[in-house]
């Protein structure tokens, strides 16, 4: 499925293109199972076009997979043909396809895990997203707090379980709406705040750790809950409503920080973090403390599976079959 120009959902159009051979350092995927994420539809709409690198279309979207090793390029061990495997968040798109190119080192056997490839594919890039935000970031401590907006969401669902696995004590979650408090139940929260109201309902109960990738309003208004060297993880920005801009005096001022992490520029840098994150994350995704609501929509259905996302109507996350 190629996005042909920008624009929408149906903008998403199949082609027939030859099966892609994999370069030095990569393999190839035949491809069961793809994500759907908040990202795809930024890409599509071409919200992030004017960022040094972005395609322009035509183009195949689509940054996690989960199948089984088609082919391996030059130089690549530790795979064989056959095997089970997801990938992490790329920086390459083409995960919309029958066969998917990836970097052997973005890539994660799972011939050893008694996994679903759709939930792993779900699931586990994002975990090991909050597990590098947390630890190499955020630095986060034991006994420490945490609150986590746009709680239901793909990214943002898997941190309570990552947070309690490295000594949270205290997670609670924003949502739009109390019409959406229900699709977090089955995450681990301790506590589900409106994402209006959270300020007061906090009532002084100071956070050490928030987790955003909303933006926005909720951003800001996240300032006046952090304890003393609180820190705000920067993730995304779901909200179509820019930042109110803050000084580095404001920080300054407030003993507060403010970092931003994206995890595929992060591992195209430092891809061996990606090995420590996996071997933290699989075995909570292996026991069912990592878990995922999932709709499963053909490929030759991508275009309703991002109308879907884009007007909120996905509780957990929609996976592509192939």
């Amino acid at each position: 499925m190629t996005i042909s120009e920008f624009g929408g959902p149906q903008v998403l159009v199949p082609v027939d293109l030859p099966d892609p051979k994999p370069g030095a350092g990569e393999i190839t995927i035949d491809t069961t199972h793809a994500a759907v994420g908040l990202v795809d539809v930024m890409f599509r709409r071409g919200d992030l076009a004017d960022r040094p690198g972005f395609p322009q279309p035509p183009f195949v979207p689509g940054l996690e997979v989960a199948g089984t090793v088609r082919e391996l390029g030059e130089g690549v061990t530790g795979f064989q043909v056959g095997e089970p495997v997801v990938t992490l968040s790329r920086m390459s798109l083409g995960g919309y396809a029958t066969v998917t190119s990836a970097q052997a080192a973005m890539t994660v056997s799972l011939k050893e895990v008694d996994v679903d490839p759709a939930q792993a594919v779900a699931v586990l890039p994002n975990a090991v997203t909050a597990y590098l935000a947390l630890t190499r970031v955020a630095h986060l401590r034991q006994g420490e707090s945490v609150l986590v907006h746009g709680a239901a969401g793909g990214l943002a669902a898997t941190f309570p379980a990552v947070a309690r696995s490295l000594g949270a004590s205290r997670i609670t979650g924003t949502v739009s709406s109390r019409a959406r408090i229900a699709d977090t139940a089955h995450l681990g929260y301790d506590e589900i705040l409106t994402s209006d109201h959270f300020v007061k309902a906090l009532d002084g109960r100071p956070v050490d750790v928030v987790v955003d990738p909303v933006g926005g309003e909720v951003r800001t208004a996240s300032l006046d809950v952090l304890a003393p060297l609180g820190r705000i993880l920067l993730l995304g920005h779901a909200a179509r409503t820019p930042d109110t801009p803050i000084t580095g005096d404001e920080l300054w001022g407030r003993n507060a920080g403010m970092l931003g992490f994206a995890v595929g520029p992060y591992l195209q840098t430092d891809a061996s973090a990606a090995a420590s994150a996996t071997a933290h994350v699989i075995p909570l995704l292996a026991d069912g403390r990592l878990t995922q609501r999932i709709d499963e929509v053909r490929l030759s259905e991508a275009a309703e599976a991002h109308r879907r996302l884009e007007a909120r109507e996905v509780t957990g996350r929609i996976v592509l079959t192939i």
